[in-house]
């Protein structure tokens, strides 16, 4: 059971990872455009610095930014070379023409993580691929009616039965409930914004017993 960081803030990152509770970042073209103009590899690079200076061995997943299988195998050379390091993931769409891109990727040792899974057999067709992650969308396949957990553990009950050493990642995550939900169906990983981090941590019940602790201690103390 892990938490990945779904941004491309390195304010955001850096905090989280001064907690040690994230166990990989991911990122997305939506999420680059977020932040100040630049270099693409540029800015990536400078996410993997803030990851060495806490835990080296973090993934970072990064996706290919075109819809073009030929473009994709041409951008991950090029993120490969710039980046010649075993925690990098490419991140390539689930779709008929990219299976061949990922399992071109996989035969050259290139972690894949399958994103955009919306259904029970592409994330087996991803997997059946190589692909070292599955990324489903729980928010978005709700919104389709069907039971996002539902899904999840179908994947789930098939890898396991299978032995299969694919992680099922959960992302598209829009309410607490959807994290909580998504390790209780099963998720090896669920990705989450920033935030949600800091609310994961809270509750007013706490709040409320923190400050009768301190008050106590301090009229017993006068």
């Amino acid at each position: 059971m892990k938490l990945f960081l779904d941004t491309a803030n390195l304010t955001d990152i850096a905090e989280a990872l001064q907690r040690g509770i994230v166990s990989g970042i991911t990122t997305n073209p939506s999420l680059l455009s977020k932040e100040e103009k630049g270099d693409f590899h540029e800015h990536i690079g400078k996410i993997f610095r803030l990851i060495d200076q806490y835990d080296p061995s973090l993934p970072l997943s990064v996706e290919v930014f075109t819809d073009r299988p030929d473009d994709m195998v041409e951008q991950t050379d090029a993120l490969a070379s710039r980046f010649r390091r075993g925690n990098l993931v490419v991140k390539i769409p689930i779709g008929w023409d990219e299976l061949r891109v990922i399992h071109a990727l996989r035969q050259r040792d290139v972690p894949v993580n399958c994103t955009c899974c919306m259904s029970y057999n592409q994330a087996i067709m991803a997997a059946m691929a190589g692909a070292n992650y599955v990324s489903l969308f729980w928010g978005r396949i709700r919104d389709t009616g069907y039971d996002a957990a539902t899904v999840v553990r179908q994947v789930r009950a098939t890898f396991r039965e299978w032995d299969h050493p694919a992680e099922i990642i959960v992302g598209s995550i829009r309410h607490i409930m959807d994290i909580n939900e998504a390790f209780q169906a099963g998720a090896d990983i669920v990705t989450v914004p920033p935030k949600f981090l800091r609310p994961l941590c809270q509750h007013p019940k706490t709040d409320e017993a923190v400050r009768q602790f301190v008050d106590d201690f301090q009229q017993w103390s006068r």
